[in-house]
Order: structure tokens, then sequence, then C-alpha cells
């Protein structure tokens, strides 16, 4: 972005110099760079609750991984022995990874979405800048995605430590769960985006979207030892495509290249989409 972007990186010397751009450039690289720009906003303001992304980011998992991973774990291996060929924390270490951060997600891309469309009205503010509707939602996904990124790299250096992964590849987890997040997290943004009022409508989704995926698509067995008519539960969820695909790269799980392929596709498809329909949403939400 340096050599691209050289107008950007003036008017943050400008900024802090206690200087700006002329008002014409100022709104030439609002054009081009706004989605960056918004995303630059986002990522600040997430100083004011650091903290608490800090002690989430170490503390769940540790408590995952100790109670679920070593406490169940030396129960299930003890009594079924290996699940996929390996110890049970190696299986279940990745989908803990990754349905937490889906799970933080849903958090992030509910009420922080409305706060800007009724409370704060922050994305009011910034559309009457040169910066577009469309670039908001794009800055909203992106700030959350790279908050993402760190939180899946404590958690992978937290299953290091404890011993839940085999394979030098494991470290692609650390992007893996952030897209798997943003496949469940921007459609939901885009739902967001349509509700005026706090009601029912966020609880709803917590109670029987997020939770029944987290119990149910593979987080804590394989889901072929479910019953066929619950199995549907996992091919819709982002959880389970992104719990298979850190499971690969975790310890090497067999799986057709063909649907490690699928599992990909569906998180970008899904990510990409939802994308596209927030941007159309905050277009008509600010400009009418």
């Amino acid at each position: 972005m340096t050599d691209r972007a050289p107008e950007l990186l003036d008017s943050n010397r400008l900024a802090y110099a206690g200087g700006a751009l002329p008002a014409a450039s100022q709104a030439r690289i609002g054009r081009r760079w706004g989605w960056w720009l918004y995303a630059e906003y986002r990522l600040t303001s997430m100083r004011a609750y650091l903290p608490t992304i800090l002690i989430r980011s170490i503390g769940l998992p540790l408590l995952y991984l100790s109670s679920m991973g070593l406490g169940l774990g030396a129960l299930v291996d003890s009594g079924a022995g290996r699940v996929e060929g390996v110890s049970y924390l190696v299986f279940v270490g990745p989908a803990l990874l990754v349905s937490s951060i889906v799970m933080e997600s849903s958090g992030e891309f509910t009420f922080p979405v409305m706060s800007g469309f009724k409370w704060q009205r922050h994305y009011f503010a910034a559309s009457a800048s040169p910066i577009t509707p469309g670039q908001v939602a794009v800055g909203e996904v992106v700030a959350v995605g790279l908050r993402f990124i760190p939180e899946a790299l404590l958690f992978w250096l937290a299953l290091v430590w404890f011993g839940g992964v085999t394979a030098p590849a494991s470290v692609l987890m650390v992007l893996i769960a952030p897209l798997a997040a943003l496949a469940f997290g921007a459609p939901l943004m885009a739902f967001a985006a349509t509700q005026t009022d706090e009601g029912y409508q966020f609880t709803f989704v917590q109670r029987f979207i997020v939770m029944p995926m987290f119990l149910f698509a593979g987080t804590f067995f394989p889901l072929s030892a479910m019953p066929t008519y619950l199995q549907w539960i996992g091919w819709i969820s982002p959880m389970w495509h992104g719990t298979q695909l850190a499971r690969v790269v975790g310890f090497g799980m067999a799986n057709p290249w063909w649907l490690t392929w699928l599992h990909l596709l569906v998180l970008v498809v899904a990510a990409g989409g939802g994308i596209v329909a927030s941007a159309r949403m905050f277009e008509r939400r600010l400009t009418r």
C-alpha cells in the first residue's frame, strides 16, 4: 500500500501533525480507500475494550483446552480410544479454535451493527463523507476479520503448548478460523442491517442457530457419528467446513481432495456473498 497510496500516507502524517490535505485530495482518497479508512477507524475504536479482548483471547483457549481437551479427552482416550486416528485433544483442538472465533463473530456482527445505525450512528457519519455505504460495510468486515487473526494466533499457540497439533501446516488455522467467522458473520451482518429495533432477533440467532451449530456441527465428534437426519446441520454450517479444513492442516486428517476444496469454496462463497449483501443493505439504509 506504500507505493500505491502515497496520498493516504501523506494524509495520516498531516493528521498527526495537526494539518490536512486539500479537500479535493481528501475526497479522492475517500473514494479510493474509503473501506480501509473506515477499517482503521473501527480497529482504533476497538481499543476501548482491548482488555476484554485480551482476557478472552488468552483465557478461553486455556479453559477450553484444559476442560474439553485434557479433562474430557482423557476420558475419551481411556474409553473409546483414538478419534480419526489421533488423541481426542488433537481431534477437538482445531474445532475449538474455529468454533470460538465463529461464535465471536455472532457478537461482532449483530448489536454493534445495530449500534452503527441506531445508537451511535457512526455509519451515517462515515457515509456523509466521500466514503460510500458499501465501503463502510466492507471496512467493517475487514476490521473484524483482521482482529480475529491475532486471536486465532493466540489460540493456535495454546494448541501448540498443549500438544494439540501435530503438523507444521497447522499454522494455517490462523487464517482458516477468521475465514469461517466471516463466512458466518458477513451474512449475519447483512441480516442485522435490516433490523431497526432490538427485539428477540439476535437472541434467536444465538440460541437456535449458533448453539446448535456449535453442538451438532462436528465440533466434539465426527459428523458421521450423528444420525443421518441431523448431519445437514454440519453441511450448511460454516463452522463445520472451517473445522474440517482446520483438522486437515492440524493433524493431516484423511479427507478427499475434492472435499477439502469444497470446504474452502463454501467458506469463500459465503463470506463473499455476505459482504455483497451487506454492502447492498448498507446502501439502502444509508441513502434513503
